[in-house]
């Protein structure tokens, strides 16, 4: 089975320009059920030897609307003891976080000892929507990407891998994905005027995520770009991808 999920999934690249993502083609019909349930036995049993060790894990997800970040990390841990997972939806900051320094809020969400940590978008909301929307001035973007290497730094060198996914979808993709979701009222949740507006800077997005990744992808925090035109590849590739990290750690 495990030559078969090499064969299913691409890894995900380390280049740090998104016109460079190869294109992907759709898991052949019965490909993904197996390759996926292998690989979520097989994190089953890596989470219960970090627990015993006492390690932690930092995973980043970011990418662009409805590319399938929260599919991805649903799949990633459904059978994960969720006593020892934390998931963190990030929004914009309160009233009384904006009242510290910028990354203080994160600081309090990184994982203790035999616990992994898991980012729903980040820190790196700082090189992507704040600038674009203008939550932070010029001045504080300019030291984001310094400000975000030293975080990442210490918590590697302390003992905290850290494994950051980008997910990147076409723009017809993204546009179909909008429309599924208004089209499904169990979905329609997902699908917000303000998703429509962001849609307006989608060329925007990707120039600034191609600056980001160049200026703060690192060998101990590297950048994982996965092309997620097709759902069930991108989930494999990511399950594959921790499960490689969780056997280092």
């Amino acid at each position: 089975m495990r030559k078969n999920i090499g064969k299913a999934w691409p890894p995900a690249e380390r280049t740090l320009k998104l016109s460079k993502l190869a294109p992907v083609e759709p898991m052949k019909h019965g490909e993904y059920d197996s390759c996926l349930s292998e690989l979520q036995h097989e994190l089953v049993a890596l989470q219960q030897q970090l627990i015993r060790r006492g390690s932690r894990v930092v995973l980043v997800f970011q990418g662009m609307d409805a590319a399938g970040k929260g599919g991805a990390i649903k799949r990633l841990t459904g059978y994960m003891d969720p006593r020892h997972v934390d998931v963190h939806a990030i929004g914009p900051p309160n009233e009384q976080e904006r009242g510290h320094s910028w990354l203080r809020r994160f600081w309090l969400r990184l994982p203790s000892r035999g616990r992994i940590a898991i980012f729903d978008r980040s820190w790196y909301e700082r090189m992507l929507v704040e600038p674009i929307e203008e939550f932070c001035n010029r001045d504080e973007y300019r030291r984001a990407a310094r400000e975000i290497r030293q975080f990442e730094r210490f918590l590697a060198d302390n003992g905290t891998p850290i494994a950051k996914f980008w997910l990147q979808i076409d723009k017809e993709v993204q546009l179909q994905r909008f429309r599924d979701r208004e089209d499904n009222p169990l979905k329609r949740w997902k699908i917000s005027d303000d998703d429509w507006r962001n849609r307006e800077n989608f060329e925007r997005y990707q120039k600034f995520a191609d600056r980001m990744f160049r200026r703060t992808d690192a060998d101990h925090a590297p950048w994982l770009l996965v092309n997620a035109n097709d759902k069930q590849r991108t989930r494999v590739t990511i399950l594959a991808h921790v499960r490689d990290l969780l056997r280092s750690v």
